[in-house]
């Protein structure tokens, strides 16, 4: 994908002169998650599109991933229609413990993974679910 050909001939001559098998060139989640929003909401790109360049960074030996397993796991989601960054944080807080992630993102909250937060409209008051009591919670 390239939406900007300056900023994508930098990219590739910085990916194939300093990014090697041997000393691969690190990216971060928040950088995954950067990536796919940019792509959908900046640029308008398809799902499809998006998870098609997403693998294409897992699979390339040239970048080490941080939590790579967990944004495989994440792709997959995002591909069976769950929101990328949505997905990474449940699964990160997973690995913490957490049984569920509360948010205040009515989308996320029909997941399995996550709990919706339930604002009093009277008082705007925010309350976690009852359940909260018998799981580990991170917001």
């Amino acid at each position: 994908m390239q939406y900007d050909p300056e900023q994508a001939r930098k990219a590739a001559r910085f990916i194939t002169n300093e990014c090697l098998s041997e000393d691969p060139g690190f990216i971060n989640r928040i950088m995954l998650c950067e990536m796919v929003w940019a792509l959908e909401t900046a640029y308008g790109y398809a799902r499809r599109q998006v998870s098609l360049a997403l693998e294409k960074i897992l699979r390339t030996t040239q970048f080490e991933i941080e939590d790579h397993q967990v944004a495989w796991s994440s792709l997959r989601e995002y591909r069976d229609g769950a929101d990328f960054a949505d997905s990474f944080i449940a699964a990160v807080n997973r690995r913490h413990g957490c049984e569920r992630t509360v948010t205040f993102d009515r989308k996320a909250g029909t997941f399995r993974v996550f709990r919706p937060m339930r604002v009093a409209r009277s008082t705007g008051e925010w309350h976690p679910p009852c359940e909260c009591s018998s799981a580990r919670y991170r917001a």
